[in-house]
């Protein structure tokens, strides 16, 4: 969904509201568990250490928790305090070239874990109010070394014709979206 102007908060909701119980838009939902994508999608992968020690990897766990991971101001998430927990759906706002878009995604697992490294983080999956198909993992590692990693896998194809016409532009926009969540992640672990 396209717009001019940026969507106000109850537009989003009520947007939300009609949408919220859409199907996935790609098979394999969870394969980013395993590191798995389907066979015809773009993969992108980032994986940086963004801290040292309990306090870095507890702040970066604040941060995910809070969606700091959307690089503002081009990037939002609507309910701004939407818990992370299955089934949680969202309104992933952006903006470019003076153009606003809704993309609709639901949480479909969560990470959790101690052992062997402790991991927190989450995958959510495109629904059909999403101008690309597939799925997203936002990962944070306390390795035994102290170092604190941010983990970031997708794979993702275009869903409309409007999408596969800008695709390269796509390409360079999701790069950025790595590298500024990266930094955004970095900043709130240090």
């Amino acid at each position: 969904m396209f717009r001019f102007r940026q969507p106000t908060p109850d537009a989003v909701a009520s947007w939300l509201a009609d949408i919220r119980d859409g199907p996935f838009t790609y098979p394999d939902v969870g394969a980013t568990r395993d590191g798995r994508s389907p066979a015809g999608f773009n993969v992108d992968h980032l994986r940086t250490r963004i801290g040292t020690g309990e306090l870095a990897f507890d702040r970066a766990c604040d941060a995910i928790r809070r969606w700091v991971m959307f690089p503002q101001p081009w990037t939002h998430i609507q309910p701004t305090d939407a818990p992370i927990a299955v089934g949680q759906t969202v309104a992933v706002t952006a903006r470019a070239f003076g153009l606003w878009w809704l993309n609709a995604a639901r949480i479909v697992y969560v990470i959790d874990e101690a052992e062997p490294v402790r991991r927190f983080g989450f995958a959510y999956g495109t629904l059909p109010q999403h101008v690309e198909s597939g799925e997203e993992r936002f990962t944070v590692e306390l390795h035994p070394d102290g170092g604190v990693w941010y983990d970031l896998l997708a794979f993702s194809r275009p869903r409309y014709w409007l999408t596969r016409l800008g695709y390269p532009f796509a390409r360079r926009l999701q790069r950025r979206f790595r590298e500024e969540s990266a930094a955004a992640m970095k900043r709130c672990a240090t």
